[in-house]
């Protein structure tokens, strides 16, 4: 199922990237989001082993796997927020932007 919420996730940001501004870096997200759901799919199919291949339960510390795709999500997310949040303060400091920048001076 945590393949499934984040298979989820990652289309309604590349859907809603086409209606919102690109100051939020919704194309970095969907990125992340789409690596994440193809890194999945990977896990889920080198280790299936017949069954369900979409799994309601799991044997580990969180029981839900539909609460286990939502927390998976909250590392992906907080990366991202922190990326428009560095991005931002760049474009309104002028010294932030300028610097790393090298200069010729002929």
């Amino acid at each position: 199922m945590w393949l499934v919420t984040t298979a989820l996730a990652a289309t309604a940001v590349t859907i809603s990237k086409s209606v919102l501004p690109k100051k939020y870096k919704l194309d970095f997200l969907a990125l992340m989001l789409w690596g994440a759901t193809v890194m999945i799919l990977i896990d889920h199919l080198l280790g299936y082993e017949g069954g369900q291949f979409i799994q309601t339960r799991t044997d580990g510390l969180i029981n839900n796997s539909f609460i286990l795709g939502i927390v998976m999500l909250i590392p992906v997310i907080v990366v991202w927020l922190v990326s428009v949040l560095v991005g931002n303060l760049k474009e309104l400091n002028p010294e932030l932007r300028d610097k790393g920048k090298s200069y010729r001076l002929y």
